[in-house]
């Protein structure tokens, strides 16, 4: 498996967000802190976190590199976030 399969995991992952309105606001205040400076001026020209960010927290999370990131995950860590607030 890859870090994130492409555009079907991202996909996945933002469609589950924008199922669940309560977690909008979570979702864009970690958007907006994880994007990096100057995301325009690089590939993909997405504001999205780095690779090595993602890479990094796929280890963290499962314990093996190359992990699938699920959608389940991110809308329980965005959960977390909200709970926190």
């Amino acid at each position: 498996m890859k870090v994130m399969s492409g555009t079907r995991s991202g996909a996945s992952i933002f469609i589950a967000v924008l199922c669940r309105p309560s977690l909008w606001i979570t979702a864009l205040t970690q958007v907006s802190r994880l994007t990096p400076r100057r995301w325009w001026a690089r590939a993909p020209f997405l504001p999205v976190p780095t690779r090595e960010y993602i890479r990094f927290r796929v280890l963290t999370q499962y314990g093996e590199r190359g992990h699938e990131l699920l959608a389940a995950d991110v809308l329980s860590y965005l959960r977390w976030l909200k709970d926190l607030r």
